[in-house]
Order: structure tokens, then sequence, then C-alpha cells
């Protein structure tokens, strides 16, 4: 067997080792050679494994899965860096990065799975590693831009917020009635196109930042507005019921007069301004115009909380239908001309969560699943449901559906099945690390023809774990 396997091995790409039931290496392949430059002259008959990974003696995972460790041995020497093996039964697989390979170090990926003999019986451990130096280097790039396009936005909201006190102290300046009317609809305007300028600018220069900080500087700069606007209708309600009764005064003492000549002159003066209707009409519009304000607030307060402003990415448990159904309004224009949107909510409780997170996950099935509605018209349903650690929703659509020799790649970074220019690749794989991030799981179900669901599972409290981060892993 060992003349077959060397054989084999060394015929390998995939750095590969084998050690015995000793611990003793008796194989290492030409791959494992180059990649982490010990020969196999000088590692073959040794326990030293460990050389070219750690500075001082320790086990390795093929060590581990030899002596038939449980997770709570693995994880004393890799932490949270480890999983065991979906496909091989005593397996584990691994990630970390190697400061001392190469010039610069390498993000190794590594399984180790245990090898039997015809009994059954563990007689050693096969080890095979892969460099993903390059896909951990893209992921770190990545997490850079975002987080450069953080800070552009978090300074434009600064600048903008100035501006806006700038315009405060200009408003408290105003005197007279219609002065301040006049004055404060010119500095509304004003205020409209360099929302609009920014809102433009926002879009070309940070056009890669994600629609939750998007609407949350967007929400912030309106707010203030708002309130000028709420502020300016509440006086000029008043306003105009003075007006109003000043002019019944003036109605009532108009029989006093004694001048037919000026009685002549106020009736044609009121049918040809239409007092009568302008005494209507105006409560009216004035309603009306308040109705609409409503309604801008409430977009307001639904961009507040789709992107959760306050929370600076803290920890905190959430009502998840209020956040699913924020998400719903904010992407309302993007899907209702192509489906029907069916709320099928269960009784969930509260979860602790990254809320504006799980909002941009919602955002992005829905959204996904629309561009799969090819129908000219069709239907996107949202369920939710509970158990007693968990929280699911499932986002379905009657779509086009997934083929099945793509399925597997779908949370792939990069991986779209839309035209260039239409998707970068990245929604679903920022998905699933927002996900993994919360300890949940999202799985997928499709069919040709029939449509897809996704179903995410959240646990309900947040799941922490110590030392997170470090560790000496392999």
């Amino acid at each position: 067997m060992g003349i077959e396997l060397a054989q084999f091995l060394d015929s390998s790409p995939v750095p590969t080792f084998v050690i015995d039931s000793d611990h003793v290496i008796t194989h290492w392949n030409k791959a494992c050679e180059f990649v982490l430059g010990y020969s196999a002259a000088s590692m073959v008959a040794t326990r030293n494994q460990w050389k070219p990974f750690y500075r001082d003696s320790r086990p390795v995972l093929a060590d581990l899965v030899l002596s038939g460790h449980d997770d709570i041995v693995v994880h004393k020497f890799y932490h949270n860096k480890f999983s065991q093996s979906q496909l091989i039964r005593g397996a584990y697989e691994a990630i970390d990065f190697f400061p001392d390979l190469h010039e610069h170090g390498l993000w190794l990926h590594f399984t180790a799975a245990p090898l039997y003999n015809n009994e059954g019986e563990i007689v050693g451990a096969i080890e095979t590693l892969e460099d993903i130096t390059e896909r951990c280097d893209a992921e770190n790039a990545l997490r850079q831009a975002h987080s450069n396009l953080e800070n552009l936005v978090k300074k434009r909201t600064l600048q903008l917020a100035e501006t806006n006190n700038k315009l405060e102290a200009d408003i408290k300046q105003r005197e007279s009635v219609e002065n301040e009317l006049v004055r404060r609809n010119t500095e509304l305007t004003e205020l409209n196109a360099k929302l609009s300028m920014a809102q433009e600018q926002l879009l070309q220069s940070e056009k890669l930042a994600s629609i939750g900080q998007l609407a949350a500087g967007v929400a912030h700069e309106i707010n203030n507005p708002i309130g000028y606007i709420f502020s300016n209708f509440a006086t000029l309600e008043n306003y105009i019921k003075d007006l109003f009764s000043i002019i019944q005064v003036y109605e009532a003492s108009e029989q006093q007069i004694g001048s037919a000549t000026i009685k002549n002159e106020l009736t044609a003066i009121k049918e040809e301004k239409e007092l009568s209707f302008l005494k209507e009409d105006i409560p009216e519009l004035v309603q009306q115009s308040r109705e609409g304000i409503e309604r801008v607030r409430k977009i307001v307060q639904d961009l507040k909380d789709f992107s959760r402003i306050d929370s600076q990415q803290e920890w905190h448990w959430a009502n998840l239908h209020q956040g699913i159904d924020s998400t719903l309004n904010i992407v309302n224009n993007e899907i209702k001309y192509k489906a029907d949107v069916i709320k099928e909510y269960g009784k969930i409780p509260d979860i602790e969560c990254l809320a504006s997170q799980i909002n941009q996950v919602i955002m992005n099935l829905v959204v996904n699943a629309s561009h799969a509605i090819i129908a000219e018209r069709g239907k996107i349903t949202v369920r939710t449901s509970c158990d007693d650690t968990h929280v699911f929703i499932e986002v379905a659509d009657n779509g086009s559906g997934i083929p099945k020799e793509i399925i597997n790649r779908i949370f792939d970074p990069f991986f779209t099945t839309k035209s260039i220019g239409k998707g970068t690749g990245l929604g679903l794989s920022l998905s699933y690390g927002i996900i993994q991030k919360h300890h949940g799981k999202i799985t997928v179900n499709s069919e040709v023809g029939k449509g897809t669901s996704f179903l995410i599972s959240l646990p309900v409290k947040h799941i922490k774990q110590s030392q997170e981060d470090g560790g000496d892993n392999q």
C-alpha cells in the first residue's frame, strides 16, 4: 500500500501528508514540498509535521483526528476556526494564516481525516492543504472598501448636519408673518435642491455603500426639514383661523355699512376673489398638504427603522416584523410592478441581532426574487415562524427557479447569472456571511420553472463565543 499510495499522492497537485498510528509521517508528497518548503526526505519517518506551521511542537489537525479527540479538545488548539466535515466521519477542517510560509505568509484551508483498516480500526490519518491566500486577500480588500465608504458617508452626514444648523439659525431671525412664510418656503426649496444634489453625489461617489448606510443618511437629513414643515403648518393653520375670524367680523359688520357704493364694492370683490370658495378650499388644501407630509414622515421613519441608524452595529433586541415591513416599504418601487408580496407572519419573539444587517439580507432576497419572476406578474411570499430557540424567515417566489448545476454556487462571491453590468454576484455571498455571523443558517430549495425558496434560521439569543478572533490556530 505504501508504494502505490506514495505514487498516487506524488501525482496529485493537492499538498498532502499521511501519518501512521504512532504519529510518524509516512508520506509527504511533492505538492507538500513545494507549498511548505520541507522535502519528503527531511520529513518522512519523523514526527515533525508541526514544523512548517509552528515554531514550537504541538499537535496538528491530523494528530488530533488520529487520537480520536472530540470537539472540546480540538477547540483547545483551533478555537472557532475549525468545523466537523459534513462528508467524512471523524474528519475536521479549518482555515488559518501562517506568516512564516513563503515571502508574505499564506492562508491555508486544511482537512484531516482518519484512515481505517479492513476491521474498521484507525491506522493513521491524512491531511490535505489548499492555498486560499488570493481569496482571503480579496475578502480583506472588500472589507476595507466598505470601511472607507462608511467613513465617507459619516463625513457627508456631518457636513449636511452643519448646513441644517445654519439654516435653522437663519429661519429663527424672520420677524413678520409674510416674510417668515416666504423666506421659509425659499429655504425649503433651496434645501430640497441641496438634498437632491447630495443624493446624486452620494450615489456617484459611494455607489458601493450598502442601502442601510444610504438610508440612514437620507433619513437623518430629511428629518429636520420635515420638522420645519410641521412647525410651519401648525403656525399657518392658526394664522388661517385668525384671518377667517377677522373676515367673519367684517362680514357681520357689512350690513352696518351705510354707503351703498362701499357695499357694492365689497360684494364685487368677494365675488371676484370667490371668497366663499376660498373659505372652503383653503382648509382642504392645508389638510391634503398635512397628509402628504405625514406620508413623508412615515417614509423617513421606515428608512430609520430599516437602517437602524442609532444601533452603531451593536447587538440589540429587535422586532423582525418591523424590520421586514420597513424593508418591503423601501424596495416597494423595485417590485410593485412585477409581483404581489404576501406576508404570512407567525407569532415570533424579538431576537438579539444586528437589525440593519438582517434587513439587508431580506432586501437582497426580495429583490432577487423579483428579478427571477419572468411572468407578467408573480408572487413573493414572506413567512415567519419559530421554535423554542430559533426564529425562521422564509422568502419564496414563483419565478424561474435555479438550475441544479449552479445551485451549490449561488453563495460564492462574485458568482452571478445576470448579464454583465446587471449584478456583482455579492448579494447572496454577503447575505450568507451575515447569517453566519449571527450563528444562523440559510438554505435554498429551488425547482426550475416553479420557483425558489430561501429559509433563514436565526437563534433568538446572540451566541457569544470567547476568543472569536484569537488563538494559535492552523
